[in-house]
């Protein structure tokens, strides 16, 4: 016999989370931050190996086309490289990018964990992580990385889910601010403000893949 933690709801109704009720959320998090260490932030060759293809194992011609990206991508995978298609979540190239990634994550997904269970949250994980990658890498090519497509994903699973059975804690601006600044990343505005080029397809098919898994799998209601 096993006993579950103790409720992270308050009688106030206010949500305080703690790595004991989302671990899995805070593993995820720990590894980014092992990842930043490891690759200098995304700027030596450990990077590479952690693309979704590796830029040195194809000539750069091979990705300024859409047919040659996506023959490079077949190629990696037929390979046996799958881990290629999770691990570019990880990468980060800038600690403003890793903070606000692991604070969204940590919000959210902590949510999802306790709420609809650590399956769940896995689920949405791989299911976000693959649209957004492939996407991304599809449409620009390997150099990219940052969690931000799951974040997308779980933003997108919460608000949906939210109106099947209300159960978790944010604001509804968040989602407005969130697309509105999707939006903008198709502009120049993000470079003029110094923040870099914006992976679109990433956020874009990460919250297209949260919107599918909340329409898809069910509420689960925790037992009291």
């Amino acid at each position: 016999m096993e006993t579950r933690p103790s409720s992270p709801i308050t009688p106030t109704g206010r949500w305080q989370p703690s790595p004991q009720h989302a671990p899995a959320v805070a593993v995820c998090i720990a590894a980014a931050l092992v990842v930043v260490w490891l690759t200098g932030m995304g700027q030596n060759s450990v990077a590479a190996s952690m693309m979704l293809v590796d830029p040195r194992a194809f000539p750069w011609e091979a990705f300024e086309t859409f047919g040659g990206r996506l023959q490079a991508m077949l190629a990696t995978l037929s390979g046996g490289q799958l881990w290629r298609l999770i691990t570019p979540d990880f990468l980060h190239f800038s600690w403003t990018h890793l903070i606000f990634n692991s604070v969204m994550l940590w919000f959210l997904g902590s949510q999802i964990e306790w709420m609809d269970g650590r399956g769940r949250l896995l689920a949405l994980f791989v299911v976000a992580s693959l649209v957004s990658n492939v996407a991304q890498y599809l449409v620009a090519g390997p150099l990219f990385g940052g969690l931000s497509g799951v974040v997308y994903a779980a933003l997108a699973y919460c608000w949906l889910s939210q109106r099947r059975w209300p159960r978790f804690q944010f604001p509804p601006a968040l989602v407005t601010f969130a697309l509105i600044w999707l939006v903008l990343g198709y502009t120049p505005l993000p470079e003029m403000l110094g923040v870099g080029r914006m992976a679109n397809e990433a956020h874009l098919g990460g919250f297209l893949a949260g919107l599918a898994c909340a329409a898809v799998l069910p509420p689960r209601r925790r037992r009291a």
